[in-house]
């Protein structure tokens, strides 16, 4: 029998969307959110009030940050139980899932991502922001 294991990591990596997220910050007052889009994504377009900034990618070569898994350990392993929960939010969820699986692969555990991302999925003209995400909800958030 064969494991594939990014279908296990998959499962256990928690899926959240934006108002789930706000409401799992509330109860889980340890919990922290950490926007993992580019510098340029976080100070200008904005972001969620009081998130932690690590860029999974960076640009202009869009590679994945060496210490991010190092980086988000730190700040799990600094927390008053050891573990606590990780949140991680991009765009629209598709570099934070990937991002996810990663620190699963790594060992970490308790992680979490905001499946409709800051600026949530695309409408049929294209655009972001008309259908659900971050900011379409009005949650907290600011910019640089």
């Amino acid at each position: 029998m064969t494991i594939d294991n990014n279908k296990q990591n998959t499962d256990q990596l928690g899926h959240l969307d934006s108002l789930e997220t706000w409401e799992f910050l509330k109860e889980n007052p340890e919990a922290k959110l950490i926007d993992i889009r580019s510098s340029m994504e976080f100070l200008f377009i904005g972001h969620p009030t009081s998130s932690i900034h690590i860029a999974w990618m960076e640009d202009p070569d869009w590679e994945i940050n060496p210490n991010f898994v190092k980086e988000i350990n730190q700040i799990q392993k600094a927390s008053t139980n050891n573990n606590c929960p990780i949140v991680m939010i991009c765009r629209s969820g598709n570099r934070s899932e990937k991002a996810g699986i990663q620190l699963l692969e790594a060992g970490l555990t308790n992680i979490y991502h905001v499946s409709d991302g800051f600026e949530g999925d695309r409408d049929d003209n294209n655009q972001r922001g008309t259908l659900n995400g971050w900011r379409f909800h009005e949650l907290p958030w600011e910019q640089c």
